[in-house]
């Protein structure tokens, strides 16, 4: 405080021309920039006299110090002093008194012509041209579309402050985090740094204040004029005006007829969130999931997506949550607003209108005599299912 309300220039006899000295006894191994004049900084820092004697401290008054450095706010020695350093880094500063409080001091606190002593910690560096930095950590090799303005999100995060310090995290909440990206949910800089991901992408996004929550900080755990870097892993996404989005695997030739609404299918599936994570599968009961088409009896996602298909056609589908559980979910499996992925494997469909299919596969010539209703017959036979499962042969 003293440093930023008494940074006047010092009077009286500026003693012997020294300059600040300064001990980089601790450097970070990783620097990502350095402070320079002009660039605005948040730091701890205790100050005392040659021989120990406290006079000020940032810690003391539980928050640290911001401002701009090397515009002269700052006692000269410590805008000198506080340029080039790193986020992390801390410093040893000796000032004398031409470039601290010269001559005159500060009434009842510093006495004139004192050299003080400053051990300080930087912890915040940005600069008001700075832009949203967005880095990839890793990206899946199946992305089929990115986030968009008004899209529905959930994801994972890491919150910490620049120098590393944690303050929140959906980790230790056990839940996603869920909202809208782009209709200022959110602060700034996570709607722009969530565009463009991709469903199980991770992302590193440093947000400068102005983009996070600037002056004002939020409660004790984000200072004011705080530089925030998330941690995000995004698990999946959607928008309320998806439809099913289908993906043809595997589609047998010839197809005879395809599937319509009132059709009794058996199928086997996968199901999985948009991350990967296994709800459901038929195949672990080791039993096709059998059931109506468009009649109301499974998710509409389901009963849309299976409109169409051929016998052993091999479809996924991606089902906006809208179209299945919602946002309450079904059980312990399934979260809220999630998009669920189905691997279908159809075996075979019917409708109770169908009338018996045959067809003549080979017919001798001079056929004189042909069955007929209660004749006695003997014959060879091969039985499979639709999807050509051999059961029982002559």
């Amino acid at each position: 405080l003293l440093l930023g309300i008494l940074g006047a220039p010092a009077l009286g006899n500026p003693g012997p021309l020294e300059d600040v000295v300064i001990d980089r006894y601790y450097i970070p191994k990783i620097c990502l920039r350095e402070a320079q004049m002009g660039d605005f900084i948040r730091y701890h820092y205790n100050g005392t006299f040659k021989d120990g004697k406290k006079f000020d401290s940032s810690y003391d008054r539980g928050a640290t110090v911001a401002g701009v450095v090397g515009v002269g706010r700052l006692i000269t020695g410590m805008d000198r002093g506080l340029q080039g350093m790193c986020v992390n880094e801390r410093r040893h500063l000796i000032v004398p008194p031409h470039l601290g409080y010269g001559s005159i001091g500060v009434a009842g606190l510093i006495p004139p012509d004192a050299t003080l002593y400053f051990d300080v910690v930087m912890l915040d560096i940005w600069n008001k041209n700075d832009k949203l930095q967005v880095t990839t950590v890793s990206k899946p090799e199946r992305c089929n579309r990115t986030v968009e303005n008004s899209d529905f999100v959930r994801y994972h995060y890491n919150g910490t402050l620049l120098d590393g310090t944690p303050f929140d995290s959906s980790y230790s909440k056990g839940s996603t985090y869920d909202t809208y990206v782009g209709t200022g949910w959110l602060i700034k800089g996570m709607d722009q740094g969530l565009l463009g991901m991709c469903a199980g992408e991770k992302r590193s996004i440093i947000i400068p204040p102005f983009l996070a929550y600037g002056e004002k900080g939020y409660g004790t755990v984000i200072p004011p004029q705080a530089s925030l870097v998330f941690s995000v892993l995004l698990v999946d996404f959607h928008n309320p005006k998806d439809g099913v989005f289908l993906e043809h695997l595997e589609v047998p030739e010839p197809c005879k007829r395809r599937a319509v609404t009132g059709d009794f299918v058996r199928y086997h599936y996968n199901g999985t969130l948009m991350d990967g994570t296994l709800f459901d599968s038929s195949y672990s009961r080791n039993q096709t999931y059998n059931t109506y088409i468009g009649k109301g009896y499974i998710i509409p996602g389901m009963d849309q997506g299976l409109q169409g298909v051929c016998v052993g056609e091999q479809r996924r589908g991606g089902v906006p949550p809208h179209l299945a559980y919602g946002e309450n979910g079904a059980g312990d499996k399934i979260p809220g607003s999630a998009v669920l992925i189905f691997d279908v494997h159809v075996i075979d469909f019917h409708n109770p209108a169908d009338p018996v299919e045959v067809e003549t596969v080979f017919r001798p010539e001079g056929c004189n005599v042909t069955t007929r209703d209660r004749d006695f017959v003997r014959y060879h036979y091969n039985c499979s299912l639709l999807d050509g499962t051999r059961l029982f042969s002559s």
